[in-house]
């Protein structure tokens, strides 16, 4: 009998043993599982401004815009998440009653690409048809009047707590 109580004695001991071996297992299993599950959460802002008398005053600060009046747009992205997102893409829309102005897109490392469709598709420089004199159809670059949409896109992945900015500006009709 006394051989018996010590291996009973042993089997408690064991089995604290493995609870413990197996919580620690199960602990480092989430800690791994939460590193490679993380994503990346991007949060998007968009501010407007216009200058009026020397002054950039938020769109919000103003009660109407007029006619001729340039606003100036920002898209600030920042990356909340615990991953970095990679292939990420900034469009910003340019509102009906307003003109892209030629030039004024800006992001630092980014490709500029323009949409002439919506955001259907993008391209550096845009194309149309045009009817020549003698009935021959030939692509021509697109008049910015016809831009609907730019996009921002950056070749590195946005890292977690990252931020990327991205303006443009579009004329009043």
């Amino acid at each position: 009998m006394i051989k018996l109580s010590k291996r009973t004695g042993l089997l408690p001991a064991l089995a604290l043993a493995l609870a413990v071996t197996g919580g620690a297992a199960a602990f480092a299993q989430r800690q791994l599982t939460g590193a490679a599950g993380a994503k990346p959460e991007v949060k998007v802002s968009l501010t407007g401004s216009v200058t009026r008398g020397g002054k950039a005053l938020s769109l919000g600060e103003v009660e109407g815009v007029k006619p001729g009046e340039v606003l100036d747009w920002q898209i600030v992205s920042t990356n909340e998440g615990g991953a970095a997102a990679r292939d990420y893409k900034a469009v910003g829309h340019i509102p009906r009653g307003t003109v892209f102005v030629a030039g004024s897109a800006s992001a630092e490392g980014s490709t500029v690409t323009f949409s002439i469709d919506g955001g259907k598709t993008y391209s550096t420089l845009p194309v149309i048809e045009e009817r020549q004199p003698d009935g021959t159809v030939k692509q021509v670059p697109a008049p910015v009047s016809m831009y609907t949409e730019v996009r921002y896109e950056w070749s590195d992945a946005l890292a977690a707590g990252g931020k990327l900015a991205a303006s443009y500006k579009v004329r009043v009709r």
